[in-house]
C-alpha cells in the first residue's frame, strides 16, 4: 500500500469562510463597487439615507419621549421653540408642537411611519408589478393585451390620483372603524396600486427578449414548468431594471404617502407621519412657530433626496452602455 497522505477534506467552516472571502472580493472588485467609490455624492446619499433608517430603526431609544402616547404630553410644554433660542428649553432639542410633542422625537417616530409605508407600498407595488410583467411577456397573446390595457389606461391618471380613489373607497365602506394601522395598510395597498405598471411594463419587455434565447428553450425542452423557467431562469435576469425603479419608486411613495398625509387623507394626528407633522405645522406657520413644520420638512426632503441620488447612481451603474 501507499504511504501517501491523503489530505482532508476541508471543513464546511473552512469552506464557507473562503465563499465569504471570495463573495466579498469579487463585490470589492466589481465595476459597480468601482463606480460607487468614485462618486462622492452617491456615499454621501448612502451614509444619509443609512443614517434615516437607523433613527427610525432606534427611534424609542433615541427620542426622549413617545409622542404617539398622550400619557406623556404636557399642554405646558406647547410651542416651545428649539433649544438654541433665548425661549428654549431642555430637553427639546428641536420645541414643541402645539401639544407638548418634542418635535425631534415626532420627527424620529414620523420618519419610521413614513418608511414603514413607503418600503411596504414599494414592495406591494413590486411583486404585484414583476408578476404580471412576467405573465404578459411570457405567456402573450391575450393575456399580454389585457395586462397592458390595464396598465395603459392607469397611465392616463396621476398616481396620486388613484392613492386618492383606493384611499376615499376604504374610508367610505370602512367609516370610522380604521384605527391607525388599518389606515396604514390601506395606504400601503393605495400606493402599491399606483405604482405597479412601471414595474409591469419594464418587466415585460424584457422578459419578451429573455424568452427567445437559448436557455429559456432548452429549459422548455426537458419539460420545465412555465413557472419555474419564469422564476427561475426568466427573472433573475431582469433584476437589474427592477432593482432601479424600486429605489426610485420608494421615494416616489414615501412622497406620495406625505402628500396624501398632507391633504388629510393620510395617517392621523395619533400615528404622524412626517406628512401628517407638515400639515399640523402648517397651520402654526404664520403665528411664528416655524420649527414645527420647518424640521419635519428638512427631514423629508433630506430623506428624498438622498434616495432619489442613490436611484440616479444605480441606474447608470447597471447600465451596460455607460460602463
Amino acid at each position: 500500500m501507499s504511504d501517501a497522505v491523503v489530505p482532508h477534506p476541508a471543513k464546511p467552516n473552512a469552506q464557507a469562510a473562503r465563499f465569504g472571502t471570495g463573495w466579498l472580493k469579487r463585490a470589492l472588485d466589481s465595476d459597480m463597487f468601482y463606480s460607487f467609490r468614485r462618486s462622492k455624492m452617491t456615499m454621501v446619499a448612502t451614509a444619509v439615507t443609512a443614517l434615516f433608517f437607523l433613527l427610525a430603526l432606534f427611534a424609542s431609544q433615541l427620542s426622549v419621549q413617545n409622542p404617539f402616547d398622550p400619557a406623556q404630553l404636557q399642554l405646558m410644554n406647547s410651542r416651545i421653540s428649539p433649544l438654541w433660542t433665548a425661549d428654549g428649553q431642555s430637553p427639546f432639542l428641536l420645541g414643541t408642537d402645539e401639544q407638548g410633542r418634542d418635535v425631534f422625537s415626532a420627527i424620529l417616530y414620523g420618519l419610521r411611519v413614513s418608511l414603514v409605508v413607503g418600503v411596504l407600498g414599494m414592495l406591494f407595488a413590486g411583486v404585484l408589478g414583476v408578476t404580471l410583467g412576467l405573465v404578459a411577456g411570457y405567456v402573450g397573446g391575450a393575456v399580454d393585451g389585457l395586462i397592458m390595457r390595464i396598465a395603459d389606461v392607469q397611465l392616463t391618471f396621476p398616481a396620486i390620483l388613484i392613492a386618492l380613489l383606493v384611499n376615499g373607497v376604504a374610508k367610505s365602506v370602512f367609516g370610522n372603524r380604521l384605527d391607525a394601522m388599518s389606515t396604514l395598510a390601506v395606504l400601503v395597498f393605495a400606493i402599491g396600486l399606483s405604482f405597479w405598471v412601471q414595474y409591469a411594463r419594464t418587466v415585460r419587455g424584457s422578459v419578451m427578449v429573455e424568452k427567445s434565447k437559448d436557455y429559456v428553450a432548452a429549459a422548455q425542452l426537458i419539460g420545465l414548468p412555465a413557472s419555474k423557467i419564469m422564476l427561475r431562469h426568466v427573472l433573475p435576469n431582469t433584476m437589474g431594471p427592477i432593482l432601479v425603479i424600486a429605489t426610485i419608486n420608494l421615494g416616489l411613495a414615501i412622497i406620495t404617502e406625505a402628500t396624501l398625509s398632507f391633504l388629510g387623507a393620510g395617517m392621523p394626528d395619533t400615528m404622524p407621519s412626517l406628512g401628517t407633522l407638515i400639515r399640523i405645522g402648517n397651520n402654526y406657520l404664520f403665528a411664528g412657530e416655524w420649527w414645527i413644520v420647518a424640521f419635519p420638512g428638512l427631514a423629508l426632503a433630506g430623506l428624498i433626496l438622498s434616495i432619489n441620488l442613490l436611484g440616479d447612481w444605480l441606474r447608470d451603474a447597471l447600465n451596460p452602455k455607460l460602463r
